[in-house]
């Protein structure tokens, strides 16, 4: 019986492992947002710095894991048995849940996963054990650390508030000292803002990152705890000191020199802190084994009362070889770069297209702020607000859109101090502040007080920002209910369900990875369609060639699916040609979202160049539209599980098809090789296809006169054969277009 839980140990060790992966991939975001939206320092340096911080926090926390041991549930109520079941159901969890986030891109809390799985887990177990042993509810207290979490819970509240409103103010009288135009004031100001911004840093450090490192004397800690002020005062001397040399005798920038050494500070106490999110639960099942090992009493029988024990540090060659791996995967994950992108994509000060889908809420939080503005403005006077608002005018960047920050390094200099600042505060007071949630917020907040999220994007953050703090609490409840039903299952099923779990947890895994390279690669394909460098006429006219033929492409191969799949009644293909649909939409907007930057790049003298571009969008937005709608039409008829088409309008559909089949191919193939010899040839075949709908439309209205016995499939036929009259003619304007067009630069 003891060899099925070392094979349980060796399983937590790899699921140890994987969620180290997982959880530096949501994590990440968390101390190089700053650094990479700001672009203050290269990309290689900001991650040099990050994993030294990572390392050294790894390396110098001292493992005590209380909080997996003993701080949700209580060891002397459950078995070896139990306990081991209760960190198989929080690793499995705490894995997949992480890795859901990571693929959808959105940052979550580690700490929240881990202590509502721990919660979850325990609480399956101990309604259990009251209901066998037949004691009345009111003993599960005795299983639970129920405080804890309602502490958990009530410091999520606090650190989304605070965070926002915080971050917003510092930023707003940040950005009135300093103005977008630093340099203006930054002889003046910024050694004492380098001197504050490093002070907090500092003492986060301090406070936060060192209060676990082990070789710091215990005299030391005790001064850190016990004269913060002092600290304080002689930091901010030193640092603007520091500073002020910095800018007089080095030339160098002081933010820079912020972002870095914030960067270090936020990375350290992310792995000597958060370390416990990740293997705090497979050392604590290592420890409870150790202790179960030396008796001789069963595993079912022998309560782990001695868990509860404190000074059961975690041994070093674990720390050293999370810190190899969280380095590793800093390194190395595509997840986190996904994970980074979102909390950049809703704080960065240009457009862009925006990543998430305004919904009611964020339409009146928005208009709701407006009149607050309305209102503001009608009290202060003209003149002092023409000097605020003076003070956020931007410079115009001249450079590629792709190239610019997200936003600058006052912005990032304000999102690590105070995030330092909050964390430090948090944990003198010992609140589980969220290092996620705050930075988060932090970042939300001073992108808002920066007039980041102006009328143009405003509904659009503020719809992404809910759907992220929706995640958070999503989170809480998945990460409690999925762990008390594996915890159920693995105590129920015993060996079986172990064995079974691994199995899903790998296969779960290919899936995910599969599903993550698969949007990259969209994605990918969607930032090649944004040529913002494009100046003259000839390139021009070769990028709108490669943009047509994708459309032609894809169109061809949607209209064919859709009129086969119709005619075979599959609704699940038909739901995957509506995902097709999807991705084809997206990318003609993001052509138009792009209108924008393409026209103002354009040299002077192409006027028409830009008229034709955006007259080859309309055409190519009608042609979307109208494949939306036979789409959409053939989905809805089969899903509302209405008489199929007869075989003679399939038939005829299928004619159709083969006629815009060969069309399209021969168009791709032109546009592809910019081979425009042929358009001429196929403008000719307009008339004749468009007889051939005319003739059977005239056939359709026969059959109702005679046969037809059904209304809604003469009007999905008639839908089908209308959009597809309207789908050729978009195609041949294009063509004209592109012909007219193309004759006159030869020219």
């Amino acid at each position: 019986m003891e060899q099925i839980y070392i094979i349980m140990l060796i399983a937590l060790a790899i699921l140890a492992i994987t969620d180290l992966m997982v959880g530096v991939s949501n994590d990440a975001v968390n101390f190089l947002n700053s650094a990479i939206g700001s672009k203050a320092v290269s990309f290689k340096t900001i991650m040099i710095v990050a994993s030294l911080g990572v390392a050294v926090g790894a390396l110098y926390s001292n493992g005590m894991m209380e909080i997996a041991r003993n701080g949700i549930f209580t060891p002397s109520m459950f078995s070896f048995n139990d306990v081991i079941i209760i960190f198989l159901a929080v690793m499995i969890t705490d894995v997949l849940l992480l890795d859901v986030f990571n693929t959808l891109g959105l940052p979550t809390s580690t700490t929240v996963s881990v202590i509502f799985s721990l919660l979850g887990a325990s609480v399956a177990l101990a309604i259990y054990k009251v209901y066998v042993s037949e004691d009345g509810f009111d003993t599960l207290g005795r299983y639970i650390n129920s405080e804890k979490a309602t502490e958990i819970v009530y410091s999520i509240l606090l650190s989304v508030a605070l965070s926002f409103a915080l971050g917003s103010l510092v930023q707003y009288v940040s950005r009135l000292i300093f103005t977008f135009h630093i340099e203006k004031r930054y002889q003046y100001v910024a050694a004492l803002f380098g001197g504050v911004a490093m002070t907090a840093i500092t003492f986060f450090i301090l406070v936060k990152g060192l209060k676990s490192i082990t070789f710091v004397p215990s005299e030391i800690k005790d001064f850190i705890k016990e004269s913060p002020l002092t600290i304080i005062l002689y930091s901010f001397i030193l640092w603007t000191i520091v500073c002020q040399l910095l800018i007089s005798v080095f030339k160098y920038s002081v933010f820079k020199f912020i972002i870095i050494v914030g960067t270090f500070g936020l990375a350290l106490a992310f792995a000597g802190n958060d370390l416990v999110n990740f293997i705090g639960v497979p050392i604590a099942a290592y420890q409870a084994y150790e202790i179960w090992a030396a008796q001789t009493v069963g595993a079912t029988e022998f309560m782990m009362s001695d868990l509860e024990k404190e000074n059961l540090p975690a041994p070093f060659l674990f720390l050293a070889a999370a810190g190899v791996i969280m380095v590793y995967t800093l390194w190395t994950s595509k997840k986190a770069k996904s994970v980074i992108e979102t909390e950049q994509n809703l704080s960065r000060q240009g457009e862009g297209n925006e990543k998430y889908n305004a919904n009611n809420l964020s339409r009146n939080i928005v208009r709701g702020f407006m009149y607050i503005g309305n209102i503001i403005s009608f009290i202060l006077p003209k003149s002092l607000q023409k000097k605020l608002d003076a003070q956020f005018v931007q410079p115009e960047y001249t450079g590629k859109r792709d190239e610019q920050p997200m936003f600058d390094m006052v912005r990032a200099s304000v999102n690590l101090i105070v995030a330092s600042i909050l964390i430090s505060i948090g944990t003198s007071m010992k609140l589980p502040l969220s290092t996620t949630y705050v930075t988060f917020m932090v970042a939300m907040g001073s992108s808002f007080a920066d007039r980041a999220w102006d009328r143009e994007s405003a509904v659009y953050r503020v719809a992404g920002v809910f759907n992220v703090i929706g995640g958070w609490f999503v989170t809480a409840l998945a990460a409690f209910l999925s762990s008390a039903i594996i915890a159920y299952i693995l105590f129920i099923g015993e060996v079986f369900a172990f064995f079974a779990f691994m199995i899903v947890v790998a296969i779960f895994f290919y899936r995910s990875n599969q599903i993550h390279k698969k949007k990259v690669q969209e994605e990918e394909e969607i930032k090649k369609l944004r040529k913002e460098d494009i100046v003259t006429i000839k390139e021009m006219i070769t990028e709108s060639s490669s943009q047509i033929s994708k459309v032609l492409r894809k169109t061809n191969m949607l209209y064919t699916n859709v009129i086969d799949n119709l005619g075979l009644q599959d609704l699940a293909k038909l739901k995957e040609n509506k995902k097709a649909l999807k991705k084809l939409e997206k990318e003609i907007d993001e052509l138009k979202s792009n209108v924008f930057y393409f026209i103002k790049n354009l040299d002077e003298n192409s006027v028409e160049a830009s008229r034709f571009y955006i007259l080859i969008l309309g055409y190519l937005q009608d042609m979307v539209q109208s494949i939306d709608f036979i789409t959409n039409s053939s989905h809805s008829h089969v899903n509302n599980n209405h008489k199929k088409l007869k075989f003679n309008q399939i038939r005829d559909l299928k004619t159709i098809d083969v006629q815009l089949q060969a069309i399209l191919t021969k168009l791709e193939e032109s546009f592809k090789t910019e081979d425009f010899t042929k358009l001429d040839d196929i403008l000719k075949e307009k008339n004749t296809f468009l007889n051939s709908v005319e003739s059977l439309i005239k056939k359709q209205i026969v059959r109702i006169r005679t046969t037809e016995t059904s209304p809604k499939n003469s009007k999905l036929y008639f839908a089908l054969l209308l959009e597809t009259n309207d789908l050729i003619k978009s195609i041949m304007n294009l063509l004209e277009l592109f012909k007219e067009f193309n004759q006159q630069n030869k020219k």
